[in-house]
């Protein structure tokens, strides 16, 4: 396609023009089970560059993706162990239903949890709330509350020793 097609920039377009080649490119390098997921991948972040600057050679730049997408994988893949992993299969680990009575459970070690939390003493609550629910580095929780990183790993040590031993009291 040439940068004067009106199709250049659809994402349709490309989807019926190269996905049939993007599967066989997949389909020789990963298990069949994986090509859709990768296709899929390829195709999204053509539309995300695309947002940010026009795709000049399409079909170039469509499989230049598709290897860093297949590079991408090999390293999850890698990093992850993903070949020791079995799939989960309902015969194996059937799912627990959810009753009645596991929602009532559930609301309950819920309320214990919260109450658990809002019992800590207020330094220890405080820096616990920050990284747990904030998302707050340690560095950032100590800059705001003025002291040492390592004060700040003592704090959230100690709201979860007794968080743990708070659950476990209530068990």
């Amino acid at each position: 396609m040439s940068e004067a097609d009106p199709r250049a920039h659809d994402l349709e377009s490309w989807m019926a023009d190269y996905g049939p080649g993007l599967r066989r490119f997949f389909a020789r390098r990963v298990n069949e089970s994986d090509v859709d997921d990768l296709v899929q991948d390829v195709f999204v972040r053509m539309q995300t560059s695309q947002s940010t600057s026009p795709i000049e050679n399409a079909e170039r730049y469509l499989f230049r993706v598709a290897q860093n997408v297949l590079i991408s994988r090999y390293r999850a893949d890698g990093s992850r162990e993903r070949h020791l992993h079995m799939p989960i299969h309902e015969e194996i680990d059937p799912g627990d239903e959810l009753s009645p009575e596991r929602i009532a459970i559930g609301r309950d070690e819920y309320a214990r949890i919260v109450q658990a939390i809002t019992d800590l003493p207020p330094r220890v609550r405080a820096a616990f709330v920050f990284h747990r629910f904030e998302n707050m580095t340690y560095q950032a929780i100590a800059a705001r509350m003025g002291i040492t990183k390592n004060s700040v790993k003592e704090l959230i040590h100690r709201a979860l020793v007794r968080l743990s031993e708070t659950m476990e009291d209530l068990s």
